[in-house]
């Protein structure tokens, strides 16, 4: 197609506006990292931390569900449209937390949360990579990812102030109201279809690799899950590094407070988390460009692993903001890097669902890990939460390091295995 012109450059200022769209999707699930649990405990009269994890189970699963349809979706009806629901879904969520009269309201909120977060994030992060095009992917990846988490962790640490001011409720969610109708106007009246350069890209890879270019999405789904070795190392991971984002969610809030510590320096903590997390990511996401993908995923495994680990054998603010900034490091190293390996592996006419199957499986692992962290900590403590989060973000950086090959087209030799390694047909010479 002549006109669309793949290059962040070329297209700087739609990057842009998609860059604001995700740190306005960022600072929406942010917004109740701090607040919402704390919330439960202190207000709603919720004990078991499963029932408050509940919350989370609802999220995730949810935005697993619309990550795999929102990404086959966006190839039919455009990036665009599924971005602007995804916006006008969210518009009742503030209302539902403010007047929320116990904490299954909260979980009900936390449906259109999921729906909301499947579909903006992963239109975003989509239209970034269209716009880039292959030579930039990891860097457009780590741009998307460096924003919407830096709009995580300023959610995170703005509402903490708020609520430490003016109480846990409403004026929390006034703000995210305020963040919500932002957003829907940037998508409806600014925001541009980005699916034309997607097509355009396809059409200019040839036809040699026409047999990948037209998969059933049956056959998309078995690909990205467990016909690909690679892909299945990335799934398996993204699932499980959830674990962890999971954990700060639910648990850090109520470990924290029940140590001492208030809903300020709370948001604090969280914020160091998410922010190192976020910022990280404008450096990550190129370095996968430079030395590979693998290297950077399965270090980061590791080092978050260790983080919050390290977080029950410390105590103290300062000690604690320390031990976030680790879980930081190793989440902005293997994040938009296990992204980039689908984006890589995937043809571009069907890459949108190959990444909503990765998302998918990426984002259940909110729902599976609070699962884990609920049943952890009631049957035994909040810290045993922590344990066994590590314990799983270990096992899931050696599968990584095992079976995942690296597929940066100049450090690897991924495309060589297409017949064998991904479980297709093989092609002819």
């Amino acid at each position: 197609m002549v006109g669309y012109v793949q290059g962040i450059r070329e297209n700087w200022q739609q990057f842009v506006l998609q860059l604001l769209t995700v740190f306005a999707v960022g600072l929406t699930i942010g917004s109740e990292r701090n607040v919402v649990p704390i919330l439960g405990r202190d207000v709603l009269g919720v004990e078991s931390v499963l029932v408050i994890g509940s919350f989370v189970v609802s999220f995730g699963f949810v935005k697993a569900l619309l990550n795999l349809y929102g990404g086959k979706w966006a190839e039919t009806y455009g990036r665009k449209p599924i971005l602007v629901a995804g916006w006008v879904v969210a518009l009742p969520i503030p209302l539902v937390l403010i007047y929320a009269p116990n904490w299954w309201w909260v979980t009900i909120g936390n449906v259109l949360l999921g729906v909301n977060q499947g579909l903006a994030w992963s239109m975003s992060v989509n239209a970034k990579i269209d716009l880039a095009g292959g030579e930039r992917r990891g860097l457009a990846v780590g741009l998307d990812e460096a924003f919407g988490y830096g709009g995580v962790a300023v959610g995170s640490w703005v509402t903490g102030i708020i609520a430490g001011q003016y109480g846990l409720r409403p004026a929390p969610f006034v703000f995210l109201a305020g963040v919500v109708l932002v957003g829907l106007v940037v998508s409806i009246f600014f925001v541009e279809e980005t699916l034309p350069y997607a097509e355009a890209e396809a059409e200019a890879s040839g036809s040699d690799e026409e047999a990948d270019a037209n998969l059933p999405f049956a056959e998309i789904l078995k690909r990205a899950t467990w016909g690909d070795k690679t892909l299945f190392a990335a799934a398996q991971a993204g699932s499980v590094e959830k674990f962890v984002d999971a954990l700060v969610w639910i648990a850090y809030p109520l470990y924290l407070t029940s140590s001492g510590l208030s809903v300020v320096e709370v948001g604090g903590v969280v914020g160091v988390y998410g922010g190192v997390w976020g910022v990280l990511q404008l450096y990550t996401g190129k370095l996968a460009d430079d030395i590979g993908r693998r290297p950077p995923v399965v270090a980061g495994m590791f080092l978050a692993g260790a983080g919050v680990l390290a977080t029950t054998f410390v105590s103290g603010y300062l000690p604690w903001m320390l031990t976030a900034g680790i879980t930081g490091v190793g989440m902005a190293l293997l994040y938009p890097n296990l992204i980039t390996v689908v984006g890589d592996a995937a043809h571009p006419t069907w890459r949108a669902t190959g990444l909503g199957v990765y998302r998918m499986w990426r984002d259940a692992g909110y729902g599976f890990g609070a699962i884990l962290i609920g049943v952890a900590a009631d049957l035994v403590s909040v810290q045993m939460a922590f344990y066994v989060t590590a314990a799983a973000m270990f096992v899931s950086g050696g599968i990584a390091l095992v079976w995942m090959r690296e597929t940066h087209p100049e450090f690897g030799d991924y495309e060589s295995s297409v017949g064998t390694e991904r479980g297709s047909p093989q092609l002819d010479d």
